[in-house]
């Protein structure tokens, strides 16, 4: 017999209610953790701010401490009673520069070898000689190309070579210390896409039950293909973002973002890579392409760099933050403003502040640039121009996979909650990424009207939704014995009717 529910005292938490009321918003925000971060009051605190992904950076960190921090991170949300996504961002085929014993003063005019060998020996007195880890240099640079050394602070032009390294003219002025990160603009690296320390950091990170892997300096599709290998490997369902921050990464970004299940615009790299000037056009060529593949795309690095010492951000990065809502990215990083920066839940509550300023200001035209293929990928399309125009209207999805969730996000429609069932953990988690999604974990009946009425009790409880509100519901109907997909439309009762 079908039984009236009275709609009892909420067991939701109060976080999830106040998160409804006052931090809903359509763009994403991820955390990098770090010392400033990563206890467990730290962890409260971004978690009760809204914060929906953190980022572990294993450029400074190990395995261990992943376990460790991913672990404090699910009891953290357990006890807060709001859940978070994990990204593990493996370190990448980086170049660096090795040990020196003194810090290396560097003047316009003045030559430095750079060698690769753990132990390089000076050839001329006046060239000071430093190791690099990369023993292909000299065979992959040319003569008069050149080089950057301290993420661009430090700019050289190599002068000649030989089998061992290069030698170089300083041509800006700096002091070079252990460990410099060195870019070789235009010059495809001959490194491994998945290096033999983000192997290990990653089987620690899915033993740890990461969501999604960041990997970074991808050049080409087969990267990405390289990394999923590995997880396959694993038994990993983790995600696969891919980090577009060199040339050879911009000029196979579609293939790129057809492989990757989203794209991370790592400005830091990128910018030191191409012509700083050309940056927010590559940074628009970027979201354009992804929003055509319908792929999630995150903006990062330096949105709130000030913030890491000052309380107010500056205005230019108020308007670099309103750019990325406005060119409608998925999530917006924020990196050592939440690691070591003096100021990291400021830093995130500005990032909200700006995001729930600008987005009513953006235009409610759909995604037009998406191609839909599936005729069910098509049906949404629709349900999201409803939505719209009945206005305070929300959709409601079931999937298994995630992909009705991500292709509605991908649609991008204004003003509308995507409200997100699924019954499988993992790609809870996973949908915590895409805009403007709102998951729900519940179990799912045999009887898609049950699904239907509890997932609408859910969402009264915890104040998502009101009496007379209205709600476009995609989901399967039992027709003759077969089970067909269908549009509906339901208005929020006062009780809720539901099958025991």
């Amino acid at each position: 017999m079908p039984m009236l529910i009275e709609m009892p005292d909420t067991l939701i938490s109060d976080t999830v209610r106040r998160y409804r009321h006052t931090h809903y918003r359509h763009t994403k925000i991820i955390a990098t953790l770090g010392p400033a971060t990563q206890s467990e009051e730290g962890l409260t605190r971004l978690i009760n701010q809204g914060v929906d992904v953190f980022r572990l950076n294993m450029a400074h960190g190990t395995g261990e401490w992943a376990i460790e921090v991913t672990s404090r991170i699910r009891e953290t949300s357990e006890k807060v009673g709001r859940h978070v996504a994990v990204m593990m961002d493996v370190k990448g085929p980086e170049i660096r520069t090795g040990d020196v014993d003194e810090p290396v003063e560097l003047i316009v005019g003045n030559q430095l070898r750079l060698q690769a060998s753990s132990n390089p020996t000076p050839h001329d007195p006046d060239c000071p000689c430093v190791s690099v880890n990369y023993p292909d240099l000299a065979r992959d640079v040319k003569v008069g190309a050149t080089i950057l050394i301290d993420s661009g602070l430090i700019r050289m032009r190599i002068l000649d070579k030989d089998d061992d390294g290069i030698r170089c003219e300083v041509l800006t002025p700096g002091v070079l210390t252990s460990r410099r990160h060195l870019n070789l603009p235009g010059v495809h690296v001959n490194l491994p896409a998945v290096t033999e320390k983000d192997k290990t950091d990653l089987r620690a990170g899915v033993q740890a039950g990461i969501d999604f892997v960041a990997l970074s300096f991808v050049r080409t599709a087969e990267d990405v293909r390289t990394l999923r290998a590995f997880l396959d490997e694993l038994d990993s369902t983790a995600r696969i973002v891919a980090k577009i921050e060199d040339q050879a990464g911009v000029q196979n970004m579609e293939e790129i973002i057809r492989e990757a299940d989203g794209v991370m615009i790592a400005r830091g790299d990128l910018g030191i890579e191409i012509d700083y000037h050309k940056l927010p056009l590559v940074q628009s060529q970027l979201i354009v392409a992804c929003q055509s593949e319908g792929k999630p795309v995150i903006i990062a690095t330096h949105l709130l760099e000030s913030m890491i010492q000052s309380p107010m951000p500056t205005r230019a990065e108020v308007s670099d933050v309103s750019n990325a809502v406005r060119e409608q990215a998925d999530a917006v990083m924020l990196s050592g403003e939440t690691t070591t920066g003096a100021y990291p839940f400021e830093s995130v509550e500005v990032m909200k502040n700006i995001i729930r300023s600008i987005e009513p200001t953006v235009s409610r035209s759909l995604n037009s640039l998406i191609t839909l293929r599936e005729p069910k990928a098509k049906m949404l399309r629709s349900a999201a121009l409803l939505a719209q125009e009945l206005g305070q209207a929300g959709i409601i999805v079931f999937t298994r996979s995630g992909f009705l969730a991500y292709v509605l996000a991908a649609l991008r429609p204004r003003g509308v909650p995507i409200y997100a069932f699924t019954d499988v953990d993992d790609t809870f988690n996973q949908m915590l990424l895409p805009w403007g999604v709102e998951p729900f974990l519940m179990d799912f009946s045999d009887d898609p009207e049950v699904t239907i009425a509890n997932a609408i009790q859910r969402l009264r409880q915890s104040d998502w939704v009101t009496p007379g509100s209205w709600l476009v519901v995609i989901t399967n109907v039992l027709a003759h014995g077969k089970v067909i997909d269908a549009l509906q439309l339901r208005q929020v009762e006062e009780t809720i009717t539901t099958e025991q």
